[in-house]
């Protein structure tokens, strides 16, 4: 979060206008064409850059300015700090045609770097990468290892390799390695010489002293990382440069990278049968560059977790190892898929790494990557991956929700490695109430994350479970904060409201009689049932407007979405003695893969009405989510016409109230309209009149409930869309039920008188009143000819294929023509 101060400056550099922008820059380029670039220049260029970056459009700048920016980068005798905002702010336009930055002739090596940097966030435009990362390879084969322009040149180095893996031909794939080899392995064991002193200092002062190690001891191997100095050196910057490409570098020019093959590869030779003899090191003999990079990266990594061992004197320095760590163990997963023989010779350390930092809360990120390297390699190295599999999704998500960057890493692990989790998938779907608690604490960053994890863990068995812990989602936000503020004081806390006051909700969790469900809500494992959570929706109302619940509650509906697209692709099909759908139907619901079981879809229909009154009372919640379970329950009826039927008496007590109509307004529309689509026989041969007769009369009282106007009476205002909706599907019911046809034509004739009185105005808007009106009068019409109507509401799967609607000649169209004469009152009988 930024201070008040700084919000206030990007505010105003935000509404900055255009207009206003252009004198600041006219000033600026004034500035730029004197000879003396003193401090106010420094102090506009500042303000530019503040302006062009804080926001997310791109600011447009005159060609003078930009003209000016880069000829000032270009000047040799510029102040860096200067030329540090001017690259800075061309970096923020690019890409863009207007610049033309020349760094062939460039000398200074930090100069060209940023000259570099600049031509790199153009992005591959004419080639541009390939140039730079051959004019930085011509830098690097005219100067000597140790020379200190390197320094600067090194990371674009890093960039090019990234950006364009094809660009170094053989002998420059070459030169570099064996830059890199000096860089980590010869590096100075001194540390730099200090600045010229002064007049008081003395020349023994000023003597560099050795290298230490993060506990304080001599240094006595060579310098990494995580050797510690006052000053370093140029070698030992680079050496620190080199290690922070090393993983891309070895990727690019390994086996399977685009680099080429060593003549003397020993992988296919030895394959996965290695000895313990031909594992050894082979650093004794002479090795092509590319094996001794690998060779010496091995024993670079090797020192960095030796070095782990030692106690850190600052946190700084802890902080540090850690990150090293995770490092080392992906730089070594690279070396032992590259070169089996280095497998056997890491598994000592890294298994007893592991023993370590599991224990170790503060550790906690190492472990994924040790995790990726066991899954990898398990097989090969003998190591039970169950064990690493429960610890993992067990223990850290329950400990370690309230970490952002763990969480984000934890969720990019499972989705990269589901290819390694083979038989032991289920485990990870088990395992989803804890992987939902990293959802539930940062919803915003992981939604995306989450939306493409969900296929993989969705399956028959725990889907409804799932679907229950989807929607409480909120409810276990406010859980887990409560849980965090409960448990005794740590030294390092995560940021809550501080706003919020709830002590009856403190007391509720604490509380033995309500154990049972926080527990349940808490699990770390599906366990197979669902509990009922509704006493805890209000003992946790009051913590509905914590700002971290409202923001879970706004990704529930965008979860939804998701999980049930997943539903949809990895369940199996209906059984085919199923009815077929006609194809209108199904082309109105998108669909990604297999149809979901159809005792399953029932399930889950059943559950979205039976949540959609037992929400967590969070602002704005229930109407995101009843707007998603009202689509998707069309959806399920798509996919299973006969779910209207099967599910006939549940359907009826759903309809037999209306409390809470005004919430759920769109899935009573989607229900209803149901009903009025799929219960016919049609689409299922157990549909009887006496279920047609029994919707009838629940739909008839239903309209009759939502339209009666008396001033005593506490009842919601109905929107429109369902009175529109019920009327249609009683006619719809009365069509196929020809002794059906009198009561309805009464009710449409009562309904358009009644859109006519003054009290439906203070009902409804005009617009609502004319739809209702509109409504009323067509579906009268059409059932004073009920074979027309059967036909235009009920029509047969043949007339509503796709090839009747393609074809004019064909009997649809022409029926159509038929019964729009038929309906016009100017129209005869019969066509003409």
């Amino acid at each position: 979060m930024f201070s008040a101060g700084a919000e206030s400056l990007l505010h105003q550099a935000r509404e900055i206008q255009d207009e206003e922008l252009k004198k600041f820059c006219s000033r600026i380029c004034k500035l730029l064409q004197a000879e003396d670039l003193g401090p106010d220049t420094l102090d506009s260029l500042q303000r530019l850059f503040l302006i062009i970056s804080a926001t997310k459009y791109s600011r447009r700048l005159e060609k003078t300015c930009v003209d000016l920016l880069q000829a000032t980068l270009g000047l040799p005798a510029c102040p860096e700090q200067l030329q540090v905002l001017c690259a800075a702010i061309l970096r923020e336009m690019s890409p863009s045609d207007s610049l033309s930055l020349a760094w062939d002739h460039t000398q200074n090596s930090r100069q060209l770097s940023l000259v570099a940097s600049v031509l790199l966030a153009q992005g591959d435009r004419n080639e541009e990468v390939r140039a730079v990362g051959q004019g930085v390879l011509r830098a690097l084969e005219s100067r000597q290892p140790e020379g200190p322009s390197l320094r600067h040149l090194l990371p674009v180095m890093a960039k090019v390799v990234v950006l364009s893996p094809g660009t170094l031909q053989e002998d420059q794939a070459t030169l570099l390695s064996k830059r890199l080899v000096d860089w980590l392995r010869y590096a100075s064991l001194q540390q730099g010489l200090p600045h010229s002193g002064g007049f008081f200092s003395t020349p023994r002062a000023r003597q560099p002293g050795p290298v230490t190690e993060v506990d304080g001891a001599v240094a006595t191997d060579f310098f990494t990382v995580l050797s510690s100095g006052h000053r370093f050196t140029d070698d030992q910057w680079l050496n620190v440069q080199a290690f922070s490409m090393l993983r891309a570098w070895l990727l690019h020019s390994g086996p399977e990278g685009p680099g080429t093959l060593d003549t003397d590869d020993r992988s296919e030779q030895e394959g996965s049968t290695l000895s313990v003899i031909s594992a050894t090191s082979s650093a004794g003999r002479l090795l092509p560059p590319r094996e001794r990079l690998r060779e010496v990266a091995f024993e670079y990594c090797q020192r960095l977790i030796e070095q782990s061992n030692r106690r850190a004197l600052r946190k700084g320095d802890s902080d540090l190892q850690k990150a090293c760590l995770v490092e080392a163990v992906l730089v070594l997963d690279v070396l032992c898929r590259q070169d089996p023989s280095f497998l056997y010779r890491s598994l000592s350390c890294l298994k007893a790494l592991h023993g370590r930092v599991r224990g170790d809360p503060a550790s906690v990120r190492v472990l994924l990557p040790l995790a990726h390297f066991f899954l990898s390699h398990g097989e090969a190295a003998a190591v039970d991956s169950e064990a690493v599999y429960q610890h993992l999704f067990t223990r850290i998500p329950v400990e370690q929700f309230h970490s952002p960057m763990l969480a984000f890493e934890f969720i990019q692990f499972c989705r990269d490695n589901l290819h390694l989790f083979s038989g032991h998938l289920s485990t990870l779907r088990l395992s989803f109430p804890n992987l939902f608690k990293f959802l539930a604490w940062n919803s915003p960053p992981l939604t995306s994350e989450f939306v493409a994890l969900l296929p993989a863990l969705v399956d028959a068995g725990t889907a409804l479970e799932m679907l229950h812990a989807l929607l409480d989602l909120p409810c276990l936000t406010a859980v887990l904060d409560l849980q965090l503020r409960s448990a005794p004081a740590a030294s390092e806390r995560p940021l809550w409201d501080t706003s919020l006051r709830a002590p009856s909700c403190l007391e509720a969790f604490r509380d033995p009689q309500f154990q049972g469900l926080f527990q349940y809500l808490l699990r770390p494992k599906a366990s197979g049932a669902t509990e009922r959570l509704a006493p805890l929706h209000q003992l946790l109302q009051p913590m509905a407007g914590c700002a971290r619940v409202a923001q879970c509650a706004q990704a529930v509906p965008t979860l939804l979405q998701a999980f049930f697209s997943a539903v949809t692709q990895v369940l199996s099909p209906i059984p085919a003695g199923s009815i077929q759908l006609p194809q209108q139907a199904l082309s109105s619901v998108p669909r990604t893969g297999q149809v979901a079981d159809g005792s399953l879809i029932n399930q889950l229909a059943l559950l979205l009405l039976g949540r959609s009154d037992s929400l967590y009372p969070a602002p704005g919640y229930a109407a995101g989510v009843h707007s998603v379970l009202s689509s998707q329950f069309l959806a399920l009826c798509t996919l299973k016409p006969s779910l209207v039927v099967e599910l006939a008496r549940d359907l009826l007590e759903f309809l037999g109230s209306v409390n809470g109509l005004c919430s759920r307004a769109s899935l009573v529309t989607s229900v209803v309209w149901a009903i009025g689509e799929y219960l016919s026989v049609t689409y299922d041969r157990r549909c009887t009149v006496e279920q047609i007769n029994k919707f009838f009369e629940a739909l008839e009282a239903l309209l009759f409930e939502v339209t009666q106007c008396r001033p005593s009476a506490a009842l919601p205002r109905c929107p429109p869309q369902v009175v529109t909706v019920l009327m249609t599907t009683l006619t719809k019911l009365a069509s196929r039920s020809q002794d059906l046809i009198p009561r309805a034509s009464l009710l449409l004739s009562k309904m358009r008188t009644l859109a006519h009185s003054p009290a439906t105005s203070s009902t409804h808007s005009e617009e609502g009143a004319e739809a209702i009106r509109t409504r009323a009068t067509e579906l009268l019409t059409l059932l004073k000819m009920p074979s027309v109507a059967q036909f235009v509401l009920t029509p047969s799967t043949e007339v509503c294929s796709p090839r009747y609607h393609r074809d004019a000649n064909t009997a649809l169209p022409l029926a159509l023509r038929t019964v729009s004469r038929l309906v016009e009152r100017e129209a005869g009988l019969m066509p003409g």
